[in-house]
């Protein structure tokens, strides 16, 4: 059984989360769908940035066996006189790791490189880096230079894309050598983990705060909580969670009055005690009354990805591609709905821009929920389609973003916990309308499986099917809104 690198990461995220992955994984969650795309298009920026490298040699592995032929076949290419080696694999005692790209510098000495599809490198980048040099240096290798290779976040897709533009690298060896020490402490605590029969402590408190709330929600699965529990407060972290076991405080109305307590927590900790609803009725009654008919309920859809899939496009930038619009004209009309759904594999700016424009006049207050998002959409459709900029902005404008009541604790619901989310909200307000029957039920979803059929053509995707439940989708966000508007109005 041996410690890899992406083992001893778990580890540091939870010790028994690297005990259930090695004794018991059935027990902890599968890769979704959302994961596997988002580890597909670190795969994807890898083979741009290792043609940084020039030519070199490939390992990899394809199945258990030839993973487990990879440290013999990495000695082979060393032997062999290679200087650039993508997926060398090296094993020592327990631990292996795979190295993204190694470069032969001298006698038995490598320049090491980890390829990250973010637009920098970040702590846990280091922290992975410390352990690959550890298991060289352990392998009788030098490690002399340590870089992190990632995407460059001022790169504009001009033409075909270019490697060189399109990746940064960053040197970290320093970063990652002041880490030589406690990498070494951490692995030995790692084995011991690794070779015990006895299953970690699940407490939360021992999880890494950065993985914190992945970690939560195992062990909610694993052990079940009581309703309205500690561990359903908002902003919750390991400090709060020791804190609290520490004082026998298991439910949130244990909560002290007097705890230090984040002001949004702290309405949380009100509203579960008292069973209801806290509702600040002025600055709703100001919100509200600052809209102006006709009311536009706007919500966009958006693709984004590691590489631009268009010109002028920047890595991650989000670009709508379908949008849902609800209109409620005057205070007896009745709600009309329009939409647009981008179905070519070609760039919907000017589509999308056009068909607004069809649709939104040039007077009435245009709502969104978190409105932030739809405004940089519009700036967005401004850049690419100029003539249309100065409707654009108009928009922008006059947005009112009906997410704040709950985002400022206006409006507060214990149900919500905490969040502002109309995944939380809806239920509680409107809870005659779902989003757990329809065929898509969030964005990432919305986004990934649009771009898997539209821009990448994957023709396992049954398209009149998935623009069906994209418009659904999209609309009942927009619903959503002016059900959540229509409570609003009323108090």
């Amino acid at each position: 059984m041996y410690l890899s690198k992406s083992d001893y990461m778990l580890y540091l995220s939870h010790p028994a989360w690297l005990w259930l992955k090695k004794h018991d994984k059935d027990k902890l969650p599968p890769i979704d769908e959302n994961t596997q795309a988002t580890f597909d298009a670190g795969n994807l920026f890898e083979s741009y940035a290792e043609k940084l490298f020039g030519d070199g040699i490939r390992l990899g592995f394809t199945d258990y066996k030839s993973y487990l032929a990879m440290p013999e076949q990495t000695l082979e290419a060393l032997l062999g006189g290679a200087h650039t080696i993508f997926q060398a694999r090296f094993q020592t005692g327990q631990l292996t790791c795979i190295c993204d790209v190694i470069k032969v510098v001298g006698e038995k000495t490598f320049d090491l490189y980890e390829i990250k599809s973010s637009t920098q490198a970040k702590p846990e980048h280091i922290t992975d880096l410390a352990f690959q040099a550890h298991v060289l240096r352990e392998s009788g290798f030098t490690v002399r230079n340590i870089s992190v290779v990632h995407v460059n976040n001022e790169y504009v897709r001009a033409g075909e894309i270019k490697p060189e533009d399109f990746c940064s690298t960053t040197e970290v060896t320093e970063q990652v050598n002041a880490l030589n020490e406690p990498t070494e402490q951490n692995i030995e605590k790692a084995l011991e983990v690794l070779q015990s029969s006895e299953l970690p402590d699940l407490n939360p408190a021992h999880a890494n705060p950065k993985a914190f709330s992945e970690w939560l929600g195992i062990y909610k699965q694993l052990e079940p909580q009581p309703k309205d529990s500690i561990y359903d407060l908002c902003g919750l972290n390991p400090k709060n969670v020791a804190e609290f076991q520490s004082s026998g405080i298991n439910l949130i109305t244990d909560i002290p009055d007097d705890y230090k307590l984040t002001p949004k927590q702290h309405k949380q900790v009100i509203a579960t005690k008292l069973n209801q609803q806290l509702i600040t009725e002025e600055p709703i009654r100001e919100l509200i009354n600052s809209l102006e008919y006709p009311l536009y309920f706007l919500d966009y859809e958006t693709l984004a990805g590691v590489v631009p899939p268009f010109e002028g496009m920047r890595p991650y930038e989000q670009l709508p591609f379908q949008y849902s619009l609800h209109i409620i004209d005057s205070p007896e009309s009745e709600i009309r709905h329009e939409e647009y759904l981008h179905r070519e594999g070609t760039n919907p700016c000017r589509a999308i821009a056009e068909s607004l424009r069809s649709h939104i006049g040039d007077t009435g207050t245009v709502i969104s929920w978190n409105m932030s998002f739809e405004a940089g959409c519009n700036r967005t459709l401004a850049e690419a389609v100029p003539e249309l900029a100065e409707f654009l902005q108009g928009i922008n404008d006059r947005m009112k973003d009906l997410m704040l009541p709950f985002s400022k604790l206006w409006f507060v619901d214990k149900r919500f916990c905490g969040s502002a989310s109309i995944k939380k909200v809806l239920p509680v307000l409107a809870p005659t309308l779902s989003y757990a029957d329809l065929g898509i039920h969030e964005g990432v979803s919305a986004q990934r499986l649009w771009m898997q059929a539209v821009i990448d053509g994957k023709d396992t995707i049954d398209k009149e099917v998935l623009f069906a439940d994209l418009l659904e989708y999209c609309k009942l966000d927009t619903l959503a809104m002016v059900e959540i508007y229509n409570v609003l109005r009323k108090i």
